[in-house]
């Protein structure tokens, strides 16, 4: 009898002990970003914010080199409040803690740019969870903005295959730079490039516009250029296949609805 009761309060403790650590798991959940540190690494686009579509304007580039380290690109403006970025390939400062990944990195040496992401699922193409933008201009936070947002991880990167001399045209409806014409872009390994026009049957360098620069992370190609004292900016998605190019967007307008606007090109010695 004594024999039997020990197996019984055994038994009693085994089933004790499993449904405790039943409702531990049920309390506490898998973390889904268990890999974060591993599956994070590689290069990432903005696809979404707000459950929408991002315009190809607000999209940025973040390269994770490490769980340390990463590079971003972004082009971002509103001149209206003054708050302007040219960030090409920007140094970040990355830290990892749980489900939390914070970039903190320094646009001019009195901004300081800080993106937190909670990210409640990732995977080999995509990253889902909350985004939050800080600004710092001289130790005041002048912007801190949180949406939802999703990225989706990028396989090429054209930087180098955009080098060289294109010709092409505007195939929809858009762009407000565009006059229905062909043009030529000659981008440079520098990062400056040469706009052209055609004169009769002569293609010859605008020479109205100061500041021509560009960049190329990833696929998002970002160009910027003063004519007549007005900054001007545009923001494209690429593919580039051989001699040929093509270029995508989706642009809003101001009454909130939007547009794709696309662009086709080939190389031209």
């Amino acid at each position: 009898m004594k024999r039997l009761m020990q197996w019984v309060m055994a038994a009693i403790l085994i089933c004790g002990a499993t449904l405790f650590t039943s409702c531990m798991n049920e309390d506490n959940p898998v973390d889904p970003a268990t890999n974060l540190s591993e599956m994070i690494i590689g290069k990432w686009i903005v696809a979404d914010l707000k459950g929408k579509p991002a315009p190809t304007n607000v999209k940025m580039v973040t390269t994770f080199i490490s769980t340390t380290k990463a590079i971003a690109s972004s082009s971002k403006v509103d001149f209206t409040e003054k708050d302007s970025k040219w960030n090409v390939y920007r140094e970040d400062d990355v830290v990892i803690a749980g489900n939390k990944v914070t970039l903190t990195g320094y646009s001019n040496e009195h901004t300081t740019l800080i993106n937190e992401y909670d990210v409640s699922s990732i995977s080999d193409t995509e990253l889902i969870g909350k985004w939050k933008h800080i600004t710092i201009v001289d130790g005041v936070e002048t912007v801190n903005t949180e949406y939802d947002i999703r990225l989706v991880k990028v396989t090429t990167d054209y930087r180098t295959a955009i080098v060289g001399t294109w010709e092409g045209h505007c195939t929809s409806e858009g762009s407000e730079f565009d006059d229905g014409q062909e043009h030529r872009w000659q981008y440079n390994a520098d990062g400056t490039y040469v706009y052209y026009v055609k004169d009769g049957d002569n293609w010859v360098s605008y020479e109205g516009t100061t500041l021509s620069e560009y960049f190329v992370d990833g696929t998002l190609l970002c160009t910027r250029w003063i004519d007549q004292g007005q900054e001007n900016r545009e923001w494209w998605e690429i593919s580039i296949d051989g001699d040929k190019m093509n270029w995508t967007a989706l642009r809003q307008k101001e009454d909130g609805t939007t547009f794709t606007a696309t662009f086709e090109m080939k190389k031209v010695e």
